[in-house]
């Protein structure tokens, strides 16, 4: 028996990376999942991959920071599957290069806050009051080390908007805990994604490091762990709370 057994999930963001590696443990533990990505290739691979090993799950395709795309998927995941009962909002990126804050574009700054905050806000709004009308849900957002460590060279807009993430999953834990709604957030520190792993030169991952205490880059694994064990009853009297999935990069 699965940790997760029959519940019903959306994890946005995951047709590769973290959000991937989260769609596939939560499979793995009996959820349906709704697996949901821009990318249809990828989209279809990671459900068939579900599928492959008898998990169930179906891919959707919405843009994330408009609000009757999420509205219209929604409706077909209750349709096909049935209403969400665990919403992982992870879709997001870095859109604009480290730099001076007065060197950071205008346009950059918004699609940042667009596609990290406003997209972790409309995914919220539309899944909330069906989990506010069943009394039960739980909810996972997904933000970043550079929230909670202030560095010169720090993509200053997207640590922004992850910032944003942290303090509205706290807000909302406070409002919607007595409707039997969990709200948590993960903050990842460097995650070895397949695109990190192409990115990231040999000798830059080394020297990363080096900067945490457990000697090693995180993996998309141990994102998924943690995300596992906040949507799951092991974690049943926990709301409110930023879990920094740093190897000891991050503390406090």
């Amino acid at each position: 028996m699965g940790k997760l057994d029959g519940k019903i999930a959306l994890i946005t963001g995951s047709s590769r990376g973290i959000g991937s590696a989260i769609a596939r443990q939560f499979a793995r533990e009996g959820a349906r999942v709704a697996v949901h990505g821009r990318d249809t290739g990828a989209l279809a691979g990671v459900v068939a991959d579900i599928e492959r090993v008898g998990g169930r799950a179906i891919g959707v395709t919405a843009d994330v920071t408009r609000f009757e795309q999420i509205e219209s998927v929604r409706r077909d995941i209750e349709q096909q599957l049935g209403p969400i009962e665990i919403l992982v909002a992870n879709a997001g990126k870095n859109f604009v290069p480290p730099g001076p804050l007065e060197e950071t574009t205008e346009d950059g700054w918004r699609a940042s806050i667009e596609g990290n905050l406003t997209a972790t806000f409309l995914t919220i709004k539309s899944v909330l009051p069906g989990m506010k009308a069943r009394k039960s849900g739980n909810i996972i957002t997904i933000s970043s080390a550079a929230a909670r460590r202030p560095h010169p060279r720090s993509p200053i807009a997207y640590a922004s908007a992850k910032a944003g993430i942290q303090m509205m999953t706290q807000h909302l834990a406070a409002q919607v805990g007595e409707f039997g709604i969990r709200v948590n957030c993960i903050s990842p520190e460097t995650i070895l994604t397949e695109r990190n792993e192409q990115q990231i030169p040999d000798n830059v991952q080394q020297q990363l490091v080096g900067t945490h205490p457990i000697r090693r880059l995180g993996t998309p694994d141990d994102v998924a762990q943690t995300a596992l064990f906040l949507a799951s009853d092991d974690s049943s009297w926990i709301t409110g709370i930023i879990v920094d999935v740093a190897g000891g990069a991050v503390m406090g």
